[in-house]
């Protein structure tokens, strides 16, 4: 299983709703995490580093990411947080 990362432009981010996604927010702290359903965000702010079984990602300010539902893996966060957030089977 693997973080998917894009780059998106606003347009693609409005075509796809991004912007009426709820939005979630972290300070900095580090925990593990387990996704039951596919999650997709994008990054408004902040700085992450999740660690899978895969490898190490790193994650920040206009990333768009899909993280595989069934995923286990670590976060680290860095600096503080604020991301839309999107769930599905």
């Amino acid at each position: 299983m693997h973080v998917t990362i894009e780059k998106c432009d606003e347009a693609t981010l409005r075509s796809r709703g991004v912007f009426g996604w709820p939005i979630w927010e972290c300070e900095v702290s580090e925990f593990e995490w387990h996704y039951d359903q596919e999650e997709t965000c994008y990054i408004l702010e902040g700085e992450i580093t999740v660690q899978t079984e895969g490898g190490e990602v790193h994650l920040g300010t206009g990333d768009y990411v899909t993280f595989p539902k069934g995923m286990d893996c670590f976060w680290k966060v860095s600096r503080p947080v604020r991301k839309h957030y999107s769930f599905s089977e």
